[in-house]
């Protein structure tokens, strides 16, 4: 089972990490630009700045705590932070009726929720 919990987390933070660090990087209208992300349209800059920070620290605590030992009890708080972020998403999305991604936004929620529970159980 820890290996499986080892590969959702790497994977989840592998994703989280990337769409998160894009987030900060990238202004507003170049996020704009893909048609995938109009969500964006609906926030400011600096609020989809703090979506990506939220998201590189969910993907850094699914990982980090628990690789090394310190304070593991951030492991499990990440994923459960960021099932509700991204339920959040995918409640954007809903309201946008923009459906074609919310098969992924869920997918997110279940991994998250998966490690999170699993951690916990661990701890």
């Amino acid at each position: 089972m820890d290996i499986a919990v080892w590969i959702a987390s790497g994977i989840l933070a592998l994703i989280l990490g990337g769409a998160g660090a894009s987030k900060l990087v990238r202004s507003r209208e170049k996020i704009l630009e893909n048609p995938n992300m109009g969500w964006a349209d609906d926030f400011s800059q600096t609020g989809i700045r703090l979506i990506g920070l939220a998201e590189v620290a969910g993907a850094l605590g699914l990982v980090v705590p628990w690789a090394t030992d310190v304070l593991p009890v951030l492991t499990p708080v990440a994923g459960y932070c960021l099932a509700a972020l991204m339920t959040g998403a995918g409640i954007v999305h809903v309201r946008r009726h923009e459906y074609a991604g919310l098969p992924f936004v869920l997918l997110l929620v279940c991994g998250a929720l998966f490690v999170a529970v699993a951690r916990t159980v661990a701890l």
